[in-house]
């Protein structure tokens, strides 16, 4: 259904850039819609033979999963590429930009080639997860606030790209070259080459949209949504099961795109009452000053003030024989005609939810015909004009599903502003999107920008001081923050980052030009766990925190535990002010996520006590608490490796099935130590760690909760005729440090080496909690195998004492196992872990593994109690959550879990 004027005359394809300057095309959104570019690919893209080459495999996103525009990492990124691109529309333009990350160091380079050549890794040189390739960041300005946008790009110095990042040098002017798509590729050419020097590569716009849209929708996990009477659900696409689809690309105008591949796709319709449409009205009928303030205008708003109802007509009565209730509208701004009234008489309020209505409603009815004239289920809708804002897609889903009859669904998408942007970015390279899965995407939760009223404004804040004193300046009124925001100098909005923003009484509120952005991370080597049994249907998450009530007692648990995690936090660097000072703000911007969630569970997507787990951890990381617990952990590592000894001398005297048992019991008592836990850490307080330990021995009464142990022995030591089992490699999922590890799951990990299967132990990539990590368990199992020849000899084999490594052809060492002691790291650093995002090191170790131990209460009962794998797996945890116990286990706490499960089919 086109609007007026809406198409083309073919015979207009040579003048494509005379009509993109004169920008007189209506209904097109901020696309070309010239009939040529229904069938993109045809003509080669222009390549520098010196240009650097983008890298997007292994792409990973990083941000809060209803922010709309997170950040991008670029992994695997070894070439300093263009540093940016963009998508110049009639109303706004869309600018993504790269910034590169520092390579983390690498201590253990021959420890690491020992264990990459024992699991057979060749794909380059193993490194320290995470290794942070970049980030795409993501802005937007007024197109008629062009050089604000300049200012922005030359501040940052986004236009100069450095092929030798090691030097010092950057490339002189007049030599770089930027993507750029939409009409402005055309309009400002000039100003960019005479602003920044640079010269401007033109992207064809349908192109770049639906490459977008497709790279969204393969590669990042829920990117799309429903959205319907308030309530979000997001919807996880099968990307061999994607097209075709209808892309609904609502910017000024409205394009329609029906797209059936990757590089197929062709616009079928689209009206010029769009966004422009919606702005441009409200503008002269409501004297707002911007989108943004219209659209929040529109949230106050009474539409039947102003629009003529069915009840209107009828009555106050329905309709009921052609199926219209009474609040049905029946002609938008129809009591105007009827009503002696001049336009200062209606509230503004009114006449923008009007307008919103009336435009959002025929958006989505157009979008539905279209659907239902090529046969097609599923319309994505992007563009600024929907911008996240709640009643407007509920305004279209209602259409669609009204129009449809409950047969067509309305999805949106978290980007959806930035398709065009993404595309062009993604045209520095030819790269196909068929590698990119949605499982190599992991969602971080940056507090990079400050946040007003529960909302994130601006670009992130590089500069630690800036995020700190922008805490300081937190004060807190429920949640409307009343404090000022930043200023940046004058001429410019990139140095400090923030415009001022419109406000109204003492609540603070970003207008439309203000930088809304967040920040997707691309985090390398991460893969989905090869031993799921099925990764289509795994949920990690075994509490939705969807309940209400689930979610408002764990938020009021983590505001709890805060005071004490702030405190240590600010006693491992010593308490010194400068730590104080960013603890407090570490506070501050926790409480600031705990408090968005509480109004809004949605914000950060489908969400799970795992997700809030690691929030907390990336918002100490954020403030530079690289590991709040490091000297309680080595304190406990010391105290527990002192009696190591005395504990393996006591399984030595054990005959086989009563050792056996006696480990299990050790991995359980163990498990009591927990700092995420407000019940253990007020044991902390009754005695030492040795005497905890002891006690909890102690009490491992069983039947425990649940209490597969026999099965499990059966397994290992053979029964009724049953031959013992000898796995060939098991894979151990550790836990806390101190007595949990080295009293715990080491002494495990030595009987199943005794019995000649290999070990890997499998740690945190970076820190959280007191939780263990990769790059401490290496020390911890050198002082155990000072004590302990099975140790030692299994970490020579597995290269874990690099100093003492064993010679395979030494014939002295014949007689001596052969079952190595390795270490791998998880890929992410959280108490939980998320199998479909793990680190390719331990993928690698997976594939010959036949058994997985899950051990502590965050990898075995908060995540993956219900996950089913291809192998045999044993579930290891001491339950210190009463919530959790009657929940999950209808026990209490302090409870057992030792859940062993035979291969699933």
């Amino acid at each position: 259904m086109a609007g007026p004027g809406d198409e083309h005359d073919p015979s207009l394809d040579d003048k494509k850039e005379a009509e993109a300057k004169s920008q007189v095309c209506v209904g097109v959104g901020e696309k070309d819609m010239s009939p040529s570019s229904s069938v993109p690919g045809t003509s080669p893209i222009h390549r520098s033979g010196s240009r650097p080459q983008l890298d997007l495999s292994k792409a990973e996103i990083q941000g809060n999963l209803e922010e709309r525009d997170p950040t991008i990492l670029l992994p695997n990124q070894s070439d300093d590429i263009s540093h940016l691109a963009l998508d110049i529309g009639g109303s706004l333009i869309k600018l993504l930009y790269f910034s590169r990350h520092e390579d983390y160091s690498n201590d253990d380079d021959k420890r690491k080639r020992t264990i990459k050549e024992r699991l057979g890794i060749t794909n380059g040189n193993l490194r320290s997860y995470p290794v942070l390739g970049g980030r795409l960041h993501f802005v937007k300005f007024e197109t008629n606030k062009i050089n604000e946008c300049l200012d922005f790009i030359h501040s940052k110095q986004l236009h100069r790209r450095d092929p030798y990042p090691w030097s010092s040098r950057t490339l002189p002017l007049g030599t770089g070259v930027i993507k750029v798509t939409g009409g402005g590729a055309y309009k400002f050419a000039d100003l960019f080459k005479e602003r920044l020097g640079v010269s401007i590569e033109k992207e064809d716009e349908m192109h770049c949209l639906v490459s977008g849209a497709n790279f969204l929708l393969k590669a990042i996990r829920h990117e799309a949504f429903t959205h319907m009477e308030g309530e979000k659900e997001f919807v996880q696409i099968d990307p061999n099961d994607l097209y075709p689809y209808l892309l609904v690309n609502v910017g000024s105008g409205v394009s329609i795109i029906k797209v059936d591949g990757e590089g197929k796709f062709e616009r079928v319709s689209g009206t010029n009452v769009g966004g422009g449409t919606y702005w441009g009205l409200g503008r002269l009928l409501t004297k707002c000053k911007s989108f943004d303030e219209l659209l929040e205008l529109s949230q106050k708003g009474d539409n039947s003030a102003i629009d003529m109802l069915v009840g209107d007509i009828y009555g106050g009565m329905d309709y009921s024989k052609i199926g219209l209730s009474a609040s049905t509208i029946a002609s938008s701004f129809g009591k105007a005609i009827s009503e002696n009234k001049e336009l200062d008489d209606y509230r503004p309020e009114d006449i923008s939810l009007s307008l919103l209505r009336m435009i959002s409603y025929n958006i989505g009815q157009i979008s539905y015909l279209n659907a239902l004239r090529f046969g097609l289920k599923r319309i994505f809708f992007g563009g600024f004009f929907i911008r996240g804002h709640a009643y407007t897609m509920d305004t279209i889903s209602f259409a669609v599903h009204f129009w449809s009859k409950g047969e067509m669904q309305a999805m949106f998408l978290r980007h959806e502003g930035f398709l065009g942007a993404l595309g062009a970015f993604m045209s520095y390279e030819k790269h196909g999107l068929d590698d990119l899965m949605s499982h190599q995407l992991v969602e971080r939760f940056p507090m990079g920008a400050p946040y007003t009223g529960g909302n994130i404004h601006g670009p992130p804040l590089g500069d630690l001081n800036e995020k700190i004193s922008w805490m300081e300046k937190f004060v807190r009124r429920g949640t409307e923050i009343t404090a000022p925001v930043p200023m940046t100098p004058s001429k410019t909005t990139g140095l400090g980052g923030f415009e001022v923003p419109s406000s109204r009484g003492s609540a603070l509120r970003s207008d439309a030009s203000a930088l809304n952005v967040g920040v997707l991370h691309l985090v390398p080597t991460l893969e989905v766990f090869p031993l799921l049994a099925d990764p289509k249907t795994y949920e990690p998450n075994t509490i939705d925190l969807s309940d209400q009530g689930e979610r408002e007692y764990w938020l009021k648990v983590l505001s709890e535990h805060l005071p004490d995690l702030v405190d240590t936090a600010v006693a491992s660097e010593g308490g010194t002010e400068d730590a104080k000072r960013r603890g407090d703000a570490f506070a501050r911007a926790f409480s600031a996520h705990l408090a968005r969630l509480m109004e809004e569970p949605a914000a950060y997507g489908k969400l799970g006590l795992a997700n809030l787990l690691e929030l907390r951890e990336e918002c100490l990381r954020e403030f530079q608490f690289v590991d709040a617990y490091r000297s309680i952990k080595q304190r406990e590592n010391e105290a527990s490796l002192a009696v190591l000894p005395d504990l393996l001398e006591e399984l030595d005297s054990m005959s086989e099935e009563a050792r056996l048992l006696t480990l299990i019991e050790g991995v359980l008592a163990a498990n009591i130590f927990d700092w995420g836990s407000r019940a253990c850490v007020d044991l902390y307080h009754k005695g030492t760690i040795i005497e905890i330990y002891r006690m909890s021995r102690n009490k491992m009464q069983r039947p425990w909760r649940i209490d597969d142990f026999d099965a499990f022995k059966e397994r290992m030591l053979g029964s009724g005729g049953k031959q013992p089992h000898r796995h060939k490699r098991a894979l151990l999922f550790v836990d806390n440090s101190g007595a949990d590890v080295i009293l715990g799951m080491l002494p495990l990990a030595r009987e199943f080496i005794r019995r000649g299967t290999e070990v890997v132990l499998v740690a945190n990539s970076l820190p959280a909690l007191n939780d263990v990590t990769a790059m401490e368990l290496p020390d911890i199992v050198a002082g155990a195998a000072k004590h302990c020849d099975i140790l030692r000899r299994a970490a020579e084999m597995g290269g874990l004492l690099v100093d003492a490594m064993v010679n395979p052809g030494d014939g002295s060492k014949k007689d001596l196992t052969s079952a190595p002691l390795m270490v791998v790291e998880n890929g992410c650093g959280s108490p939980c872990i998320d199998l479909r995002q793990v680190s390719s090191e331990l993928a690698a170790a997976a594939k010959d593994a036949d058994l997985v131990v899950l051990e502590g209460m965050g990898r075995a009962l908060h995540t993956n109690f219900n996950a089913q794998f291809k192998c045999e797996a044993l579930k290891l945890a001491m339950v210190k959550n009463q919530r959790l116990a009657e929940k999950l286990i209808k026990g209490n706490i302090y409870d057992c879990v030792c859940r062993y499960e035979p291969p699933s089919l």
